[in-house]
């Protein structure tokens, strides 16, 4: 009886597992729900940059006469309140991600509201109050939003799938900038025309109605329900220890909170700088983030996609080695010029493009590598806390430091010294010693920086970009792919490596046969050796036979083994490609098969195949085989194809193709240069007056197109020659062929005339 209540306590306890389980949502609801994220996120960009955390509020607390440390105080309890995350993500995730995101989100925006008040505020009660005021609404707003994104972190971590995770920020990234871009220009325009607490107070009522429509589509969702526990079970102990202990989330939470305090400083008072400094007027400053959003906007989708592609980490190391440009560019921009605007907003721009490497990259990386699922809770409110506490220091050291060097001024070579000076050069040393930390970091990428740099200095990375977005979204019928893949290859880039794979597993045969000619033209890759193998051992026979083709082209030595199997294959189409690749991969080890399959074999096209591999693996010992089986053939291309073997035991390839070109215009004329330019290369003091005579005699017979006659005095010509001992063994035994099959043949196979022009020539130089 106690067993069988066991039994039955088990069987509840998995079924309210499962239960629990079914309400994380499907992937296909995940990706459903994308869209309301997007849209989410897009309008509450009104409201970011309209209110706390744009240049409008900087500016905002500034007209009302708050000093730098005042203002840094103010930006720093944002931050500092996330330190209540370790005490309520238990509770949060009781009450439900979602339920509590969606509630705090939105009293924080009516929180918000409450600014609108400040001008009356101010004229009624005077400065003190008014900052005891907004300190207050800021204060209120900072804890709501606190408790909000303690839910937000661990719930976006459940409705976005991983493997869409760059392509969804990306995506997020571009809508979010191009609505931030709107929203800084709006504002822009505003401050140079609505003078005074007005503009800012328009600006604000503006934000907060676009964050409630940001907290009803947010609304759509789906996921984030109540982490209750199942009936039987004992509640989960928190484990913060164990985050503490994970070395990888230690050295994520150091780099994280090293970029932040050289970075948050110094976009806060950014537009203070550009105002006092530089010479901007408030509007202007405010503009100026479209620099930022623009640079995002344009790298975003690229950031997005190679994060998803070559993983998180090298993008994230990337946006760091691009943030270590602006603080130099700010520091030795021109200042209070017609141009400066220009300058700023391009440096802005640069400073766009590192924020959206760094954010895409990080950002990943925390939700892919670094936190485990099953204890997103934990990890998250350590994170956030964090976060906090490294921003909301970072804020007060800004504007202390900012306060405490209003006298710095001066000039070190070309760097201005002012009271900013010092937020510049934390904005450069910080990200370096950042390097450093997150580096050591343990991901699942699969390429290391450099190799990830190198991306884009190999092939033709402009044209490989265009071809991709073509593939992707030209390539709409079978002649379109196939014309695609091939264009794919031509960029020679590995940015293209992915879509040639996906190529060779399209279900249209002319796509995968073009993937594998085209993978063949691409540098080596070891994912394209390995598809490569799986095809030469497939049971798609015309395809295998191409693969043990491109398998040699490509030149990957990782491949000799299956090519080697391939040659015992029940087929002799592959056994015959793979010999060739083998011979084309320079496998010397295979020498001896191939020479005593050479020997045994009756099948015409697998003796052209081994003689093939044989010559190009410069196997002289076979050379008595090789021109046995070049007089016994038939077939003109075949012998062609068997001299020009022999010839690349001699050496100079290229030599040969040039005499055959030539000989084929004009067999006469071609010949007799032929003998000219031995006549040049061979010197009287070894042969004697008599050779060199004889030689021209040879040229000027052929010259006259009398080949029979020629032919004749060739033979004697090689017959001199070879009496002065001046070629090795292989080259002494094809000449001795060549002059008896000429007696033999004449001129009729001229496949011997070549082989003794190019042997007579390149073999005496050799």
């Amino acid at each position: 009886m106690a067993e069988a209540g066991q039994n039955q306590a088990t069987q509840r306890t998995e079924e309210n597992r499962s239960t629990a389980a079914s309400r994380e949502p499907t992937t296909a609801e995940k990706i459903r729900g994308l869209p309301w994220s997007i849209a989410s996120n897009t309008a509450n960009t009104v409201f970011v940059q309209f209110t706390y955390f744009g240049s409008v509020f900087v500016l905002f607390l500034d007209a009302l006469g708050l000093s730098k440390g005042q203002m840094g105080f103010l930006l720093s309890l944002l931050p500092f309140a996330g330190l209540i995350a370790l005490f309520i993500a238990p509770a949060v995730a009781r009450f439900g991600y979602k339920r509590t995101f969606v509630t705090f989100w939105g009293v924080r925006k009516t929180v918000t509201a409450l600014l609108l008040l400040t001008p009356w505020i101010a004229s009624q009660f005077g400065s003190q109050v008014t900052l005891f005021f907004v300190g207050g609404i800021v204060a209120i707003f900072a804890i709501l939003r606190s408790v909000a994104m303690t839910a937000y972190f661990p719930w976006t971590q459940e409705y976005v799938p991983d493997t869409v995770r760059g392509k969804y920020t990306a995506t997020n990234n571009v809508f979010t900038a191009l609505m931030g871009f709107l929203a800084v220009s709006a504002a822009g325009f505003a401050l140079e025309r609505i003078t005074g607490l007005t503009g800012y107070m328009v600006l604000i009522g503006v934000g907060v109605l676009f964050g409630f429509i940001a907290v009803w589509l947010a609304t759509f969702i789906p996921g984030g329900g109540p982490v209750g526990e199942a009936e039987g079970e004992k509640r989960e102990q928190r484990d913060l220890r164990g985050a503490v202990q994970d070395r990888d989330f230690r050295l994520y939470l150091a780099g994280v909170g090293l970029i932040t305090l050289a970075t948050v400083p110094l976009t806060s008072f950014l537009p203070l700088f550009m105002q006092d400094q530089v010479g901007l007027s408030s509007g202007n400053v405010v503009l100026l983030q479209t620099g930022t959003l623009v640079g995002g906007l344009l790298s975003s989708y690229l950031w997005g996609w190679t994060a998803d592609r070559y993983g998180s980490k090298p993008v994230m190391l990337s946006g760091v080695y691009f943030a270590l440009l602006p603080p130099i560019l700010w520091m030795v921009m021109p200042r209070h010029h017609d141009w400066s605007l220009y300058i700023a907003l391009g440096i802005a721009l640069l400073q766009g493009i590192a924020n959206m490497g760094w954010g895409i990259g990080s950002a990943r990386l925390l939700y892919v590598s670094v936190v485990p699922s099953e204890k997103k809770s934990d990890y998250m409110a350590l994170y956030f806390a964090w976060a906090g506490v490294a921003g909301g220091f970072s804020q007060l050291i800004g504007g202390q430091v900012l306060d405490l060097s209003q006298g710095v001024a001066g000039q070190v070579l070309v760097f201005p010294l002012d009271p900013y000076t010092p937020l510049f050069v934390a904005g450069l040393a910080l990200p370096v010693i950042s390097l450093a930390v997150l580096g050591r970091i343990r991901a699942e990428d699969t390429i290391g920086m450099g190799e990830f740099a190198g991306i884009f200095f190999k092939g033709n990375p402009f044209l490989a970009m265009s071809s991709l977005i073509r593939y992707h979204l030209r390539a709409k019928d079978e002649y379109a792919t196939v014309l695609m893949t091939e264009r794919l290859a031509e960029t020679k880039s590995p940015l293209t490596v992915d879509e040639l794979l996906e190529s060779l597993s399209d279900p249209r045969f002319n796509v995968r046969f073009e993937a594998i000619v085209s993978i063949a033209r691409m540098p080596s890759d070891p994912r394209f050796t390995e598809a490569l193998i799986d095809v030469l051992h497939g049971t798609e026979l015309a395809l295998s036979v191409v693969a043990a083709w491109a398998l040699g082209r490509i030149g990957d030595e990782r491949a000799l083994q299956s090519l080697r199997e391939g040659l015992d294959s029940e087929y002799r189409s592959i056994q015959a490609h793979c010999a060739r690749a083998l011979g084309a991969l320079d496998d010397a080890d295979i020498i001896p098969l191939l020479s005593e399959r050479l020997v045994s074999e009756s099948d015409k096209g697998l003796q052209m195949a081994y003689a093939s591999a044989l010559g190009g693996l410069g196997a002289t010992e076979t050379l008595d085989q090789l021109l046995s089986l070049l007089a016994a053939t038939e077939n003109e291309g075949a012998r062609m194809e068997l001299a020009l073997t022999l010839a690349r035991m001699i050496g100079d390839e290229h030599h040969f193709v040039q005499l055959l070109r030539q000989v084929r215009e004009d067999a006469g004329t071609g010949a007799s240069l032929a003998m000219s330019a031995l006549r040049k290369n061979v010197d009287e003091s070894h042969t004697g007056a008599d050779v060199a005579t004889l030689i021209d005699e040879c040229a000027a017979v052929l010259a006259r197109e009398d080949l029979e006659r020629g032919v004749a005095l060739m033979q004697a010509v090689i017959d001199q020659l070879l009496q002065r001992a001046r070629y090795d063994e292989a080259a002494t035994l094809i000449l001795r062929e060549c002059a008896k099959r000429l007696d033999e043949f004449g001129a009729a196979r001229i496949e011997y005339l070549l082989l003794a022009l190019h042997t007579m020539d390149v073999g005496w130089q050799s």
